[in-house]
Order: C-alpha cells, then structure tokens, then sequence
C-alpha cells in the first residue's frame, strides 16, 4: 500500500474509533515527500458540517505553512472527494490528488454526494435559492476589485 495512502487510511480510522466522524482520512505531501497535514472527518466532534477529512487538512496545511495557496503539494485521501471538498481542493490550487475508495462506494454505506452533484447540474430539488438585492451587494465587489490594484 502507499504510504501516503496508508497514513490517510489511518486518519480515517482513528477518527472512527474516536468517535469524530465519518471513515474519510486525508494527508497533504510536500514536493519532497513530507506531510505537513493530517485529516480526518471531524464533522462530529465539531458538529460542523464542513470539517471533512481533506478540509480538515487543507486548514492544518494553510495555518502550518502561513499560506492559502497549496500550490505544488499534493493530497491522498481514503474517498473520491465530494463537492465541497473537490471546490477547496481547487480553491487551494492543489493541482495532484489519489484517492482510495470512490463515490460510489461513499453512497453505498449512506453518503449523499449524488444529491449534490444532480444540484450542480441544475436539478435543484434540495433547497430554494433566489437572487436578491444585486444591485445593492455588487458595491462590495467594485469596492473590492477597486483596492486590488
């Protein structure tokens, strides 16, 4: 087994027994082969919905390294990420990730990421979402795009 992969396997693993989460484990690997971060799901010990294994992760590797932006390392998971964590794995810039067992394999012991992938593609039937006072909150974006340069 990978070493990587095995680290992430035992992530998740110890977050089971702990009584954290779900059985999703995570490590982010520099360019030379070091981990800089471990996750596991922690949504449970937490009781925060986005504290899955690779966000976990993501956190730890950003606070350690003083950074936003992964760019240049890589992340092994023990599962195919789901949406929420493929969207901050790309907002991280981590170019490179393995995983182990797929979403289909998520779905087969409860897992919804089925769900939200219909919604991304437009079959909306989980929550209502209504657009409203743009014109009022599009002054933050000028704002903002005014001090970037």
């Amino acid at each position: 087994m990978n070493d990587y992969m095995k680290k992430a396997k035992e992530n998740a693993e110890n977050g089971i027994a702990n009584g954290e989460g779900g059985p999703f484990g995570a490590v982010i690997v520099d360019n030379k082969g070091n981990i800089v971060a471990n996750g596991n799901n922690r949504v449970l010990k937490y009781k925060d919905p986005t504290a899955h294994a690779e966000v976990v992760a993501i956190r730890e590797a950003c606070k350690t390294l003083n950074t936003h932006s992964l760019e240049g390392y890589t992340l092994y998971t023990s599962c195919e990420p789901c949406p929420m964590c493929l969207s901050a794995i790309i907002w991280a810039n981590i170019k490179y990730v393995y995983y182990g067992c797929t979403k289909k394999d998520a779905a087969e012991i409860g897992f919804r990421d089925d769900d939200i992938y219909e919604f991304i593609k437009g079959n909306n039937n989980m929550i209502s979402m209504k657009q409203l006072d743009r014109e009022d909150c599009i002054d933050v974006m000028k704002k903002y795009k005014g001090n970037m340069y």
